[in-house]
């Protein structure tokens, strides 16, 4: 999770950072191989100026990344990421997209492709550089503010599942320790 202050809140309102949370405080939730991605509520503390605007309105963009990451597996390949968008019903100002990310050996920078998450089966696809110490991270990231817990229902969710498999050099995805695959790679030279 990364966060940084809503734009505009007053003076000791909001902060930023960066730390590891645990896939269920993303508000990414796994049942099989479905994901359903709402937006974050559990920093949410009504009175906590770090995390709440005075007039309840979450202070921080919630930057929540859920992913899969290797290392020294695709190098110097285009990988491709399909995944089946069944809902998306976010409101505004919450957005959702999936990625690829090729981070360098030290994390110290990266190129990237996004697709949005549209209703339908997608893709997105990235050629990879030939340094087999990068870092390759896929699956979705969501960005919006802190969300009230009493009104998260009103905010809506994304629903993501796996695609069907488009040819046999599909390479299967456990996708985040899970025994059902949600996400099918490509690997093509």
């Amino acid at each position: 999770m990364n966060w940084t202050p809503v734009a505009g809140d007053a003076n000791g309102y909001g902060g930023s950072g960066s730390s590891s949370w645990g896939v269920p405080a993303l508000q990414a939730n796994f049942s099989g191989s479905t994901l359903t991605i709402a937006p974050n509520v559990n920093t949410y503390a009504a009175g906590n100026v770090y995390w709440v605007n005075a007039d309840g309105s979450g202070a921080n963009n919630m930057d929540a990344s859920v992913y899969s990451e290797t290392s020294g597996q695709y190098v110097g390949t285009t990988l491709t990421f399909t995944f089946d968008v069944q809902a998306n019903t976010l409101a505004a100002p919450y957005s959702s997209v999936a990625f690829i990310k090729d981070f360098t050996s030290n994390y110290s920078s990266s190129t990237s492709a996004t697709a949005a998450l549209t209703p339908g089966i997608d893709t997105v696809s990235l050629a990879v550089s030939a340094n087999g110490s990068d870092h390759i991270q896929y699956e979705f990231e969501t960005i919006g503010p802190d969300a009230n817990p009493a009104t998260v229902s009103t905010l809506g969710t994304v629903i993501v599942g796996p695609a069907p498999v488009p040819e046999p050099s599909t390479l299967t995805f456990a996708g985040m320790g899970l025994s059902a695959a949600l996400a099918m790679i490509r690997r093509r030279k």
